[in-house]
Parts: C-alpha cells; structure tokens; sequence
C-alpha cells in the first residue's frame, strides 16, 4: 500500500458545490472507512482520488507523488464497486494477481502482495478457490478485486456480510 494524502480537496459540478475543502492523511498500510448518507460525497470524493472525476481544486498525492494531472491508469490505484466482476474461471489468488501481472510486476512481487493483501483483508484460507464456486460471500468477492498499491472500494453497507 502506500500512504495519501489530500489536501483542501474541492468539487464543484458548475454553481454546486459537493465537496467542500476536505483534508486527509492515510498512512501507509492503514483502513480508512468514510461513511455517510447517500449523496454526501463520498463516491465523488473516491472517483477523484482514482482520476475518474476532475478536481475542482486542491491536491491528491499518493505514494508522496502529486496525481492530480495522470490519468487513472498511471496511478496504480483500484476501484472496486459493490457490483463486482470477478473472473470465474480464475481463482482469488488469480484474481488479485492479475493487473499486477497485465503491468508486469515480477512473480515474486506479486506473490508477496498478494499474501499481503489476503491476510489484511481475511482472504488467505480462501485464494485457491473459484468464485463460480458459490463458495466466497459477496464481501469476500469484493475484497479479492484488483490489488494495487492503493485501493478504494465503494459499497453499500446494506450489502456486506459478515464474511
């Protein structure tokens, strides 16, 4: 993982303001969770950090590098989304590794995050298993999208499980 930083982080969608200078600091390796009612902006907030939604001002910084200028490809972050799409032909250990491997991260790296990420996440008894196997519950699903070095995922709370 690596640490991200945002600092006075505005939007604006033309005269309405949605986010309204927000300031935070997420170490590396630490579970941030940001909850609140529906349109508060949360999603927006999370879209802008992956590059899918233009700042209106402000910084982003991830890893200590400023992205608010790259496009969401070069700054290796994932947007996992409460409808998940998992390759059923692979399995979670394949799942995670993938964009690692479409980036061409060495085979130990991968590896190495890939456990990383399972034990942070509660995935390691699961990473040799299919999800066509009915046999991972829908947050454990989510969980195992993309890994990269920073991710971000949105999700109803109604839809959680336990698991």
């Amino acid at each position: 993982m690596a640490p991200v930083a945002i600092r006075d982080l505005r939007k604006s969608f033309g005269a309405a303001a949605v986010i309204h200078g927000v300031d935070v600091a997420i170490a590396d390796g630490e579970f941030v969770v940001l909850v609140g009612p529906s349109g508060c902006g949360k999603s927006t907030l999370l879209r802008m950090i992956a590059g899918l939604e233009n700042i209106t001002s402000g910084e982003i910084s991830i890893g200590g590098r400023v992205v608010n200028a790259l496009p969401p490809k070069e700054r290796d972050v994932a947007m996992v989304f409460q409808n998940y799409a998992l390759y059923p032909h692979m399995t979670v250990v394949e799942n995670m590794a993938f964009s690692m491997k479409l980036r061409g991260a060495r085979q130990g790296e991968i590896q190495n995050r890939v456990n990383r990420a399972a034990e942070i996440l509660g995935l390691l008894q699961l990473l040799g298993r299919y999800p066509r196997q009915n046999a991972i519950s829908l947050s454990q699903a989510t969980r195992s999208g993309l890994w990269p070095i920073f991710s971000l995922y949105i999700c109803s709370t109604k839809r959680l499980d336990n698991g």
